[in-house]
């Protein structure tokens, strides 16, 4: 009798995925499978343009004569078309904490033109991207994938499938209209009003004087403006599914405030992550921004669309502990990037000052100026 009132429990608690939800996870999959395989298309372009470029004298920009490169980009194009939509069915809780991860799948980060991974972190991925890449890359690239590398694949999708299995029920809108209403609500406005406060401040305050010299300041600023092209992202994909599906959205003008705020956000984002790029090291711009924007879009998906108003403390409980699961594989991943099997690849005799620069995170610049001097 227990076991029976306690499975009768758990399936009034538990009622699946809707079918808006199953739809965005689908999406979301087309989307990983889609960018995952256009990273490794463009690596291997780009390392045929690299040879053809050498030999022609054709410079750093040989890759773009390079059809193999285009059908890469193409293919990413058609992923994060694909991952825009699934924001349209599912909640911004269940698609964003498995993205973001895209810009950082690559073994040999500083081999991609910067336009590459730039497009995709602003409406975010999913971080079995991360995880189909590595494979990838370790089969056709024939970089080799280390067992903490293998580990850190298996924990991220773990703590993906945890989210997946617990993500809350996408709310049933029915106009772009209910959406506007959302978004004005006090405790949103006060969101808004602190994430732009915030964002001036940084950029005007902290940026000219801090900026070359403290990488949270520019991942601050990709990260607030982030979670306002996420949920301005969302918005703009529920009135296009009810625009497609009869119900014309295009006459509120409140389709296109949602389109104006999420040009304004990506284009600030995109700014700002390339100087984070330019200035700090990839691989420790990455993993942060990833926690950041992550973190800020929750947030907000929390206060605007109330996702956790429709879930129980179990399931909040388990979403984070999935979230904190994937945190760990992707610090697995980064860490153990330049390892095989357990050893680091490069086993230097003896280390400098110098030769600690780049992992301490001092910026690029500094660094040429350091070993220059």
């Amino acid at each position: 009798m227990g076991g029976e009132g306690t499975g009768q429990s758990w399936a009034i608690s538990y009622k699946g995925m809707s079918s808006d939800n199953i739809k965005g996870l689908v999406l979301a999959l087309s989307s990983s499978i889609f960018i995952g395989a256009s990273f490794i298309v463009k690596k291997k372009g780009l390392k045929k343009a690299g040879a053809s470029g050498t030999r022609a004298g054709s410079g750093g920009y040989s890759y773009l004569y390079e059809p193999l490169w285009w059908a890469g980009m193409i293919t990413m194009i058609v992923g994060e078309v694909a991952n825009f939509a699934a924001y349209a069915f599912a909640p911004a809780i269940l698609v964003t904490p498995l993205g973001a991860l895209s810009i950082i799948i690559r073994h040999d980060t500083n081999s991609f033109p910067k336009l590459c991974v730039l497009f995709f972190p602003s409406v975010g991925g999913l971080t079995i991207i991360f995880s189909c890449s590595a494979a990838l890359a370790h089969i056709i690239l024939r970089e080799k994938l280390n067992v903490f590398g293998i580990l850190g694949c298996v924990l991220c999708v773990v703590g993906s499938t945890t989210i997946v299995l617990h993500a809350p029920q996408e709310q049933q809108i029915e106009s772009v209209a209910e959406v506007w209403d959302l978004a004005t609500e006090p405790a949103f406005l006060f969101y808004t009003a602190l994430v732009i406060a915030g964002v001036l401040i940084l950029i005007f305050h902290f940026v000219p004087q801090y900026g070359q010299t403290h990488i949270m300041i520019y991942i601050g600023i990709c990260s607030l403006v982030g979670s306002l092209s996420v949920m301005s992202v969302k918005a703009l994909g529920i009135a296009l599914k009810l625009t497609f599906s009869g119900t014309n959205q295009l006459v509120y003008s409140q389709t296109w405030v949602f389109t104006m705020v999420v040009l304004a956000c990506v284009i600030t984002q995109l700014n700002y992550l390339n100087k984070a790029l330019d200035t700090f090291n990839t691989a420790i711009v990455s993993p942060i921004y990833y926690v950041m924007f992550t973190s800020f879009t929750i947030l907000a998906s929390v206060i605007m669309f109330k996702d956790w108003d429709r879930q129980n403390p179990t399931q909040i409980v388990t979403e984070m502990c999935g979230f904190i699961t994937i945190l760990s594989g992707t610090f697995l991943l980064h860490k153990t990037k330049d390892m095989v099997d357990g050893v680091p690849m490069r086993l230097p005799v003896y280390t400098t000052e110098m030769d600690d620069l780049e992992h301490e995170g001092i910026p690029l610049k500094c660094q040429d100026a350091l070993r220059s001097s």
